[in-house]
């Protein structure tokens, strides 16, 4: 594996995990929302509303911020010598 390809799969792995937590937070989030407003619903609250452009900024920020937090793990890995890391692990 290149240096290039090394660090474009760790970016990729980031990317991938923060999306997943991202979308799974988000489902929670409006599954827990959803249950609220029906519970609720004896108080005369029986609308809900998905904002669901601040949702799409949410996943999009944290696939970028996956891609930022991802830099320094990538360059130090790319300097990183294998063999001797397998030797002194």
């Amino acid at each position: 594996m290149t240096r290039r390809q090394l660090g474009t799969t760790i970016r990729l792995v980031s990317v991938v995990i923060a999306l997943q937590g991202a979308v799974l937070g988000l489902v929670i989030g409006l599954v827990f929302g959803w249950a609220n407003v029906h519970a609720l619903n004896i108080m005369g609250t029986s609308f809900v509303s998905i904002p669901y452009r601040t949702l799409v900024e949410i996943v999009v920020l944290a696939g970028v911020a996956s891609v930022i937090a991802a830099i320094p793990p990538t360059r130090r890995a790319a300097r990183l010598n294998v063999p001797r890391a397998m030797v002194n692990e």
